[in-house]
């Protein structure tokens, strides 16, 4: 079983940054893949960024240049550096971990304000 803790969700003006991170428990960190959705009011849940256990990244094309996730295997975390910030980027964030199965967090709301 593996849970997975977001936080640094908050409110910030459009422009600014944020830096969202993911506490997973378990054994099994080092050999998931990571990554981030999230999901604004009325819209289905999309991916924003994933980074395998080996460290490659992907990205939505609207994040590109913009967002940044990174990881850390000793500390069992994921990060998602959140820059230049924009109103549609307002969304509950959710972290993922896939290994044999799928887990997710609880999200952390993310609010840009115009």
């Amino acid at each position: 079983q593996v849970q997975l803790v977001e936080s640094g969700g908050g409110l910030v003006q459009a422009g600014g940054s944020l830096r969202l991170s993911c506490a997973a428990s378990g054994s099994i960190f080092s050999l998931a893949a990571m990554g981030w959705y999230r999901q604004a009011p009325g819209k289905q849940r999309e991916l924003v960024a994933t980074i395998a256990n080996g460290g490659r990244t992907n990205y939505a094309d609207s994040v590109k240049g913009r967002f940044t996730i990174s990881r850390d295997n000793a500390k069992n975390t994921v990060y998602l550096q959140m820059n230049s910030l924009k109103p549609e980027d307002t969304a509950v964030y959710y972290c993922n971990a896939g290994y044999r199965s799928s887990y997710w967090g609880q999200g952390t709301q993310v609010t840009v304000s115009s």
